[in-house]
């Protein structure tokens, strides 16, 4: 896959790579593969790397400086808004992004563009009947825009949020490349079937499923919520006649509840012998931790793929069927392109996962 560094595709300045202290980890990462790559091509340009740019006052208010000139950068602001290693809530990990992209954005900076792999605040997207709930999505998508981020990158969103953000450009970056390349030897099987968890999985599992990709039959489930963390399987729909695996996709796993009622229900009425998950984000919550140990102890969950968009602690990354992909190549590719004016598309379906 091609790494770009001619100038005459770049009119964006130099490149600058900022992290808040939660994402910093993840930054590290990033910056240390796009330097190697750097080697590889034998191209001498350096990047500004600017670590942990946010503070703490002693009343826990965030304060951000900047130590080095970033005029006329192309800055990428890298932050994990969900940070279960070092215990920063997602409200504290949202206003370090919001102020370091705006102390990026009044101090010269060229482009500002928010690399944020798991975006939280996306449950409330929508207005729902009856309920008097806010769009709090578009209240942060509007805070995003007055801190000056004209770009955001995201890894598989929890909902669409093309049209929440607006003017801000997103990038949406689409897992189905990597649970493809995660599933491949299950392609075509005859005793497999892919389950989509929830209506909001569909029509993933619908292109995941699909003959010029795994080529595997697909169950829709259908979930109901009687309460907020509270998840019931009404029914599910398909044909698993002489289907004894299961494959289960989706973007995250958060208490785990949907997960452990889904897969009860698939071994005691379906017959189902042997499970595999794969997800986008796991939120590594205390709640689900003993739902995912009885999966694999009583009902036969073999492995659960996650990523890095949101740093895993150590109580989930000990468990023997857990397994981490790393995005931080993906992400130092998916820079280099916006940083040239490339495809970000191509790097997504052409990267080796």
């Amino acid at each position: 896959m091609q790494f770009y560094t001619t100038d005459e595709h770049c009119s964006r300045g130099q490149l600058a790579i900022a992290s808040c202290c939660s994402g910093t980890p993840l930054a590290d990462q990033i910056v240390s593969h796009y330097r190697n790559h750097l080697t590889e091509v034998e191209c001498p340009k350096e990047i500004l790397h600017l670590p942990n740019i946010d503070k703490r006052f002693s009343d826990d208010e965030v304060g951000v400086r900047i130590e080095e000139c970033v005029e006329g950068a192309d800055a990428f602001l890298i932050q994990s808004l969900s940070s279960p290693v070092n215990g920063f809530k997602p409200d504290q990990n949202y206003m370090s992004f919001l102020i370091s992209a705006y102390a990026l954005s009044t101090n010269g900076t060229n482009l500002v563009t928010g690399v944020v792999p798991y975006l939280s605040y996306l449950r409330q997207d929508k207005p729902t009947e009856c309920e008097r709930e806010p769009v709090t999505a578009r209240l942060l998508a509007d805070f995003a825009k007055v801190a000056g981020i004209q770009r955001m990158v995201v890894w598989h969103p929890h909902t669409d949020i093309h049209g929440i953000y607006g003017h801000v450009k997103i990038d949406s970056l689409d897992a189905l490349f990597m649970m493809k390349s995660h599933f491949a030897e299950f392609t075509g099987r005859r005793n497999v079937i892919m389950v989509a968890p929830d209506t909001g999985a569909t029509k993933f599992v619908r292109r995941l499923s699909a003959p010029n990709m795994l080529n595997l039959a697909y169950a829709l489930a259908d979930k109901y919520r009687p309460q907020p963390g509270v998840a019931e399987i009404t029914k599910i729909t398909g044909d698993f006649s002489g289907k004894d695996t299961a494959i289960i996709p989706d973007d995250m796993i958060a208490s785990g509840g949907t997960m452990h009622a889904l897969i009860t229900k698939l071994v005691e009425e379906e017959g189902i012998k042997e499970v595999h998950i794969a997800v986008s984000h796991n939120l590594c919550s205390r709640e689900a931790l003993p739902r995912l140990v009885d999966l694999y102890d009583n009902y036969y969950l073999k492995q659960l793929m996650v990523t890095n968009s949101i740093p895993q602690t150590k109580v989930f990354l000990d468990l023997p069927f857990i397994r981490v992909k790393c995005l931080s190549d993906l992400l130092s590719r998916v820079i280099n392109a916006i940083h040239y004016n490339r495809s970000i598309s191509a790097v997504t379906r052409n990267f080796q996962y």
